[in-house]
């Protein structure tokens, strides 16, 4: 097991519509490549808009944050949804606060 920094996040569009969940090992860079995308129709994040991070956790583990990821990729909307309002109940946008 690599003891490492690692990443599972929840961007959006700007509508607040659409969810996207990833794993990274490095969290501002990939926010970055989302941001790149834009209206990139050859993309889920390009073509919707999903740039913008709602919702983030840290894991030491590579394995962790897999496993978080598959879980939330498993989850409802409306569970996404309350896992954010945990956190973030006003769905600010955090791209800025990463860097």
């Amino acid at each position: 097991m690599k003891d490492h920094n690692y990443f599972v996040y929840i961007t959006t569009n700007p509508g607040r519509t659409v969810l996207y969940t990833g794993v990274t090992n490095d969290l501002l860079t990939r926010i970055r490549q989302h941001e790149e995308n834009e209206g990139n129709r050859k993309t889920f994040t390009g073509r919707y808009f999903c740039y913008n991070l709602v919702y983030w956790e840290h894991f030491q583990f590579v394995e962790d944050a897999i496993a978080k990821e598959k879980q939330l990729k498993g989850w409802s909307r409306a569970k996404k949804e309350a896992l954010i309002n945990e956190t973030n109940p006003q769905w600010i946008f955090l791209n800025d606060e990463i860097e």
